[in-house]
């Protein structure tokens, strides 16, 4: 992960509520993808955690550690390219210092 501005380790991601992108690893829901997601306090008695920007009340999609794999800050607004990036497909062990599922 050399580049500054691309996708890091997911224990220097922000928890203060701001939207990053974030790779979530393959499971046997699905292909790994990338997702908009925020750091939620919680609410009514739950524990802090990692929440989609889908997330409504009464139908939270909500993220384990072990489910994201990298994150980026979002990147500024480009009119000419409006797609999200690729997940990062690299190697885990070492870059992410990812243990996985």
């Amino acid at each position: 992960m050399k580049d500054p501005n691309g996708w890091r380790n997911m224990s220097t991601a922000p928890r203060n509520g701001d939207r990053i992108l974030a790779t979530i690893r393959p499971s046997e829901q699905g292909a790994g993808a990338v997702d908009l997601i925020f750091w939620s306090n919680g609410d009514h008695g739950r524990e802090g955690g990692w929440r989609s920007s889908d997330s409504k009340p009464g139908m939270v999609i909500e993220y384990g550690e072990p489910e994201l794999k990298c994150w980026m800050p979002m990147p500024d607004a480009d009119l000419d390219s409006l797609t999200m990036p690729s997940a990062w497909e690299g190697d885990d062990d070492g870059e992410l210092n990812g243990s996985g599922i």
